[in-house]
């Protein structure tokens, strides 16, 4: 279908989507913690905007309930607490260097072709209004497995990881109109957890080897 032919709204849903996308090349490419962060905050906020565009296209309302949590968790809470986290860990000023950031953002695009390329059999025989959006949300999870793979800092990792679990979340918006709502409540539950759980494990890391490079770790030899 061409674009033209769309709607108002679903031709928003189409460019929220490509502005979520372009925040996942953002966070590959930005070096400075604060800054990444901030970007992972803006993710969250932009994929509850276009759930909620979903919802209204759609005419799905626990969708309404998705979007708000989204936006609670994703784009307030978890980014609020990393930023503490940052500032009481004295790491929000450092700069970390990122090898060969040219060719990142280079396999990042090809990464987004494949996605598009393994999108097409679904795109063709889906009916569903956001399907030309499939493509975006597996784009979204392979940029984030690439920043945590790409990336030496924990913090820098974690985020990554939480940007996987945004893609998976949209992933699920656009090709099944979202989860049931237990699973949702579930997933949230986890995720906020999982960044209470990797606060600890910052400081222990810190008080351990007094560094958040994750190479060390593989340094690390037990001493009789």
């Amino acid at each position: 279908m061409e674009l033209t032919q769309l709607s108002l709204y679903d031709q928003a849903v189409l460019l929220f989507a490509a502005i979520v996308l372009f925040t996942s090349f953002v966070m590959l490419a930005q070096a400075r913690i604060v800054p990444l962060i901030h970007t992972f905050a803006w993710q969250g906020a932009l994929l509850a905007v276009t759930t909620t565009l979903v919802a209204y296209v759609t005419g799905h309302p626990h969708l309404y309930i998705s979007a708000g949590m989204t936006f609670l968790l994703k784009a307030l809470l978890i980014p609020w607490m990393l930023h503490r986290l940052a500032v009481r860990l004295k790491i929000h000023r450092e700069v970390e260097s990122i090898a060969y950031p040219s060719l990142t953002l280079l396999a990042g695009g090809a990464l987004v072709v494949f996605s598009y390329y393994v999108a097409i059999p679904i795109v063709h025989l889906s009916t569903l209004v956001t399907r030309n959006t499939i493509a975006v949300s597996i784009a979204v999870i392979l940029l984030g497995m690439l920043l945590m793979i790409t990336r030496k800092k924990a913090v820098s990792q974690v985020i990554g990881f939480m940007s996987i679990e945004n893609g998976l979340f949209f992933a699920a918006v656009v090709s099944t109109y979202g989860m049931p709502m237990v699973v949702e409540l579930g997933v949230a539950f986890d995720v906020l957890v999982a960044a209470i759980l990797f606060g600890v494990f910052f400081f222990q890391m810190r008080e351990s080897i007094d560094s958040f490079d994750v190479d060390r770790l593989n340094r690390l030899r037990e001493v009789d």
